[in-house]
């Protein structure tokens, strides 16, 4: 054995150690001089633009929306209104949105078909039937359709809407009475299959 590591083998000294510790230091470093010289939020939140999952499950705190239950082709087949909407999930109007889209589910959920759509997953093709998706996109999210349970299209907005607008449009495809002339709406379980809506008591 040379006489340079029978010297340190007498120090006691742990090399090993040393060199574990430096890299721990280094990688702490690192990471504080990135917040000190990046201080904008590492994560996604609800004001940004970033992706950070499903925003129905994260912001709304209603990940049973996606995916739906049937598609748009099912849904019409159906004959039951359908709230089409198209969302992406890296978008600050889309997670803001998703929140009035979870509370007209709450009413609406069991008596209209919820289709939510990833904009990105929309086929780029010349044509489209009224039965797929594509054909009523804008290009623009979010955007919120009603159609009835004829598939007439009786909402059509690009853009966050507040859950009033949609709620009066349902209210009309449901012949309800107005909101100001009628109270809060709840469900009530008519049997295993079906519910109604009536006003809370």
């Amino acid at each position: 054995m040379g006489s340079f590591a029978i010297r340190h083998l007498k120090s006691g000294v742990d090399y090993q150690r040393i060199w574990r510790w430096c890299i721990i230091g280094a990688a702490i470093a690192a990471f504080l001089i990135s917040i000190l010289c990046f201080p904008g939020n590492a994560w996604a939140s609800l004001n940004d633009d970033r992706y950070d999952g499903n925003i129905f499950a994260l912001y709304a705190g209603n990940g049973a929306i996606v995916p739906p239950r049937v598609n748009l082709a099912q849904s019409l087949e159906q004959e039951k209104p359908t709230l089409l909407f198209f969302y992406v999930d890296d978008s600050r109007d889309c997670k803001e949105y998703s929140f009035v889209i979870s509370q007209l589910q709450a009413p609406y959920g069991r008596v209209a078909n919820f289709v939510p759509v990833m904009a990105d997953a929309v086929p780029i093709k010349d044509s489209f039937t009224p039965s797929e998706p594509g054909y009523y996109f804008k290009g623009a999210v979010p955007q919120t359709l009603v159609l009835d349970g004829s598939g007439n299209m009786r909402f059509d907005q690009t853009g966050a809407v507040s859950y009033e607008e949609v709620d009066d449009v349902f209210r009309e495809v449901f012949e309800l009475l107005p909101r100001e002339e009628s109270q809060e709406l709840r469900r009530r379980q008519i049997n295993e299959l079906n519910v109604e809506l009536v006003p809370v008591d």
